[in-house]
């Protein structure tokens, strides 16, 4: 198998993960803002790799595959440290929703996938407004120091509740448009 540039960048983001962790626990004063780097990397390299693979017709099924794990593993992990760190039920609880979500939609879109109907859960403007607020609240909250004045961490928990409403909105609407083949198939 060739690995193509995208394919390529996906792989990366996958690699950057254990460096990701080893950064957030330094204990060192600038250890957040690399944590936070590293994360802004990744999250752009998840639009690039999509972008590089439309773009120079590089899209495969293995690309296809590997892009959206690489964003649940980077995600996840992040969501876990930030939870171990920032032990609270709000934060937990907002936490277990996402994850709950990204797994339950993976899981639903390789089923459908199966089905021969994954065009039914594709990627909704709501899904790709989710994943912004997403990214844009972890980083906020992986970089969690005053900023200029600003509460950068309460401000990443404001955009984390807003991330968390449109997860639940993003899975009902994938529900919704699954329903009619799980009823078929059920």
């Amino acid at each position: 198998m060739k690995v193509t540039l995208p394919t390529a960048i996906t792989l990366f983001r996958i690699a950057l993960i254990p460096l990701f962790v080893l950064v957030f626990y330094l204990p060192f004063n600038w250890a957040n803002i690399v944590a936070t780097a590293l994360f802004a990397i990744a999250s752009l390299s998840d639009w690039m790799d999509g972008y590089l693979a439309r773009s120079m017709q590089q899209e495969s099924s293995f690309g296809a595959f590997l892009d959206p794990v690489a964003d649940k593993l980077m995600v996840v992990v992040v969501i876990v440290l930030l939870v171990e760190k920032n032990p609270s039920i709000l934060i937990a609880l907002l936490s277990i929703v996402i994850v709950a979500r990204e797994i339950s939609i993976s899981a639903l879109r390789e089923w459908m996938a199966q089905l021969g109907a994954s065009t039914a859960v594709q990627v909704s403007f709501i899904g790709k407004t989710k994943t912004v607020a997403q990214m844009t609240a972890l980083g906020f909250m992986i970089f969690s120091e005053p900023l200029m004045g600003l509460p950068i961490f309460q401000i990443g928990l404001v955009i984390y509740y807003f991330a968390a409403i449109l997860t639940i909105i993003s899975m009902v609407i994938y529900l919704r448009a699954a329903w009619p083949v799980i009823t078929r198939h059920g």
